[in-house]
């Protein structure tokens, strides 16, 4: 939790800096930005993965998720469709661990597993926007997107009575996010937060249907939380 305030707090205090550096600025920049068809840029920012979990029986042995501070960087690319709408491809890698806690057992070696992913992700987005307040522009945005796991382990032989979480390689769900743009003398920047929510289940279960560890578990997918700075 004190991460996620920590990722608040940085999208805030961006926030508030960049409008204070605008509330007095009469002078538009980048009068033309919004008028190309293509538009590129990349962006910086911070991740915060969980995961959620259905049970096949509610039996009050819930597996506990210790989440850590991930980042991510990528690329995009964004096709203007009118005023108030762009279409935004933004590939990208993100990396980020999480350590999950099995009840019931005795010694650490059996009771946690450090989930440690890197996902490369294609998200597809429809970004709406308000009109340009002066130097400034809010916006919402969502869409679908597709990554692989290049830490799944999805094809590994062992399982967790040799110590080896495995998930699924591909996953696929949706994402919904707001921002502001703001547009500087020579680059527009944004700041945004982002929900991240997959439909894939992704774990595999281990070879013994019965498994101590997932054996009760009759879907995992993630959820996460993003903070993204754009210069575009």
């Amino acid at each position: 939790m004190k991460n996620v305030f920590l990722l608040l707090s940085l999208l805030v205090l961006a926030c508030k800096t960049s409008l204070a550096q605008f509330s007095d600025d009469h002078i538009l920049n980048l009068q033309t930005e919004d008028l190309k068809v293509l538009n590129w840029g990349y962006y910086l920012g911070f991740n915060q993965y969980d995961f959620q979990f259905e049970y096949k029986n509610d039996i009050g042995r819930d597996v506990l998720v210790d989440k850590s501070l991930g980042f991510n960087v990528g690329l995009i690319g964004e096709l203007r469709l009118n005023d108030y709408l762009d279409a935004r491809f933004e590939p990208g890698l993100l990396y980020t661990s999480r350590t999950l806690g099995f009840p019931g057992f005795t010694t650490e070696a059996d009771a946690l597993r450090e989930v440690r992913s890197t996902y490369i992700r294609f998200p597809l987005l429809l970004k709406v926007s308000t009109k340009r307040f002066g130097n400034w522009k809010p916006f919402i945005e969502g869409g679908v997107y597709t990554s692989m796991n290049l830490g799944s382990k999805e094809d590994s032989l062992d399982d967790n009575s040799s110590g080896e979480f495995r998930m699924k390689k591909n996953v696929y769900g949706y994402e919904l996010g707001f921002g502001i743009d703001f547009y500087t003398e020579y680059f527009k920047f944004t700041p945004s937060i982002r929900g991240v929510f997959a439909l894939t289940n992704e774990l595999v279960p281990d070879n013994d249907p019965n498994s101590p560890w997932t054996g009760n578990i009759n879907a995992m997918r993630t959820r996460g939380i993003f903070i993204n700075f754009t210069f575009e």
